[in-house]
C-alpha cells in the first residue's frame, strides 16, 4: 500500500514537472516570436525611412560620402530582415523599395511643390538624426557626423531656395513676372537668414540678385529718400 502511494506521488510529480516543462517551452516560443515580430516591425520602420531619406538626399545632390554611409546603414536592416523573415512579404516590399532608392538621381524640379519640399525636408531631417545616432553608435567620429549635419543643413536651405527659383522660372515662362519676383525675394531671404558661412551662400545670394534685378532693375532714389523695398532690407542684412 505504501509502495503503491509512492508511486502514486512520484508519477503526479513528474507530470507536473512535465506540464510546467511544456508551459515553458510554449511561453519561450510565444515570447520569441513576439520579440521577433517586434523587431521585424523596427527594422521595417527604420529602412522605409532611410531608404526614402536616400531617395531624397540623391535627387537633392547630396554628397556622395554621406549618401554611402546612410546606405551602409541601410543595408544592416535590410540585411538583419532577410535573417528573420528571408522568403516574407516584407524581405520583398524592402528590396523593392531598395532598388527604387538606388534608381534615384539628381532631379531638382522633383521639388517645385510645397508638398514636395516638406516632405524632403522631413526626410533631411531625419538623416540628419540618424547621423547623431550611428555617431553615437560608433558608426562615425563626432567631428565627420558634424561635418554631415552642416552638409545636410545647408542642404535643406538650397532645396528651399531652389524651389523657389524653380517656380519663379516657371512663372516667367508663363508672363507673370510679379509673383516670379515674390519667390525669387523668398529664396533669397532664406538664403540670407540661413545660419551658414557668407561665402557658402554669396554666389547663390549674387546669382538672386542678378535674377531680381533683371525683373525689377534698382530705382535711382532720391536724396533723402528711404527704400523700405524687400531687395535693399535683405542686401542689409547681407552686408552684416
Amino acid at each position: 500500500m505504501l509502495g503503491d502511494n509512492l508511486y502514486l506521488v512520484i508519477l503526479l510529480a513528474g507530470v507536473g514537472i512535465m506540464a510546467l516543462v511544456v508551459n515553458y517551452v510554449v511561453t519561450s516560443r510565444e515570447q520569441m516570436s513576439e520579440a521577433k515580430r517586434e523587431r521585424l516591425n523596427w527594422l521595417s520602420t527604420q529602412a522605409e525611412h532611410t531608404l526614402h531619406a536616400l531617395a531624397i538626399l540623391k535627387e537633392a545632390g547630396c554628397r556622395q560620402d554621406i549618401v554611402d554611409k546612410l546606405n551602409q546603414h541601410a543595408m544592416a536592416l535590410i540585411e538583419e530582415i532577410s535573417l528573420l523573415a528571408p522568403d516574407s512579404e516584407l524581405m520583398t516590399d524592402i528590396s523593392q523599395l531598395k532598388e527604387s532608392s538606388d534608381r534615384s538621381k539628381p532631379d531638382k524640379t522633383r521639388f517645385s511643390s510645397d508638398r514636395a519640399v516638406k516632405r524632403a525636408q522631413i526626410y533631411i531631417n531625419y538623416a540628419e538624426k540618424l547621423i547623431v545616432e550611428m555617431a553615437k553608435a560608433g558608426k562615425m567620429t563626432g567631428q565627420l557626423a558634424r561635418t554631415y549635419q552642416q552638409e545636410l543643413y545647408w542642404l535643406n536651405v538650397s532645396l528651399v531656395a531652389d524651389a523657389h527659383q524653380v517656380q519663379a522660372n516657371r512663372l516667367l515662362e508663363a508672363g507673370d513676372k510679379h509673383t516670379a519676383l515674390t519667390h525669387l525675394r523668398h529664396a533669397k531671404a532664406v538664403l540670407v537668414r540661413a545660419s551658414a558661412p557668407q561665402r557658402q551662400k554669396q554666389s547663390r545670394l549674387d546669382e538672386l540678385q542678378t535674377l531680381i534685378d533683371q525683373i525689377q532693375p534698382k530705382r535711382t532714389w532720391g536724396a533723402g529718400a528711404l527704400a523700405e523695398s524687400l531687395d535693399e532690407y535683405l542686401n542689409e542684412q547681407n552686408s552684416n
